[in-house]
């Protein structure tokens, strides 16, 4: 029988991504760099990056959502788009400790903002020139607590 530890890297990499990425952690703290598997390494970090600022975007899209949502229907307000929002900021607090990824939400902020008023405008049936043209929000002030 073939076990995961006999497969050549690449082939790990097809079939057990897990086992892979602690064959490679394995190689990297023993500084055996030569023996790594370089181009699904260099794949699958570029994919994870991407899936970080997808992450960040999507987060902001949503918090973003609630609370254009919060402002313009008081009357509808409710636990759950507060627990939203909240989970949102503070998730998204937390990956953007990351400067890059902090300086990623900084540069999507505008297409995030639009989404969101797209996003609002379906869930609440509010034409969309209800919401402010430009976002009223400056990061540091969507990642507090307050609202």
């Amino acid at each position: 029988m073939l076990t995961t530890q006999s497969l050549p890297l690449t082939d790990l990499y097809e079939r057990d991504e897990t086992a892979w990425l602690e064959a490679m952690s394995a190689l990297a703290a023993k500084r055996c760099y030569a023996e790594m598997d370089h181009a699904n390494l260099s794949e699958y970090l570029s994919d994870m990056a991407k899936r970080d600022r997808r992450e960040v975007s999507s987060r902001l899209v949503t918090l973003l959502t609630h609370l254009l949502k919060w402002n313009n229907q008081p009357d509808q307000r409710s636990g759950s788009w507060q627990g939203t929002i909240l989970e949102q900021r503070r998730e998204l607090r937390k990956l953007l400790e990351s400067g890059t990824l902090h300086n990623h939400a900084i540069a999507v902020l505008i297409e995030a903002y639009a989404d969101a008023c797209k996003q609002a405008a379906a869930e609440t049936g509010l034409p969309r020139a209800t919401f402010p043209d430009a976002c009223p929000w400056e990061m540091a002030s969507l990642l507090a607590d307050a609202d």
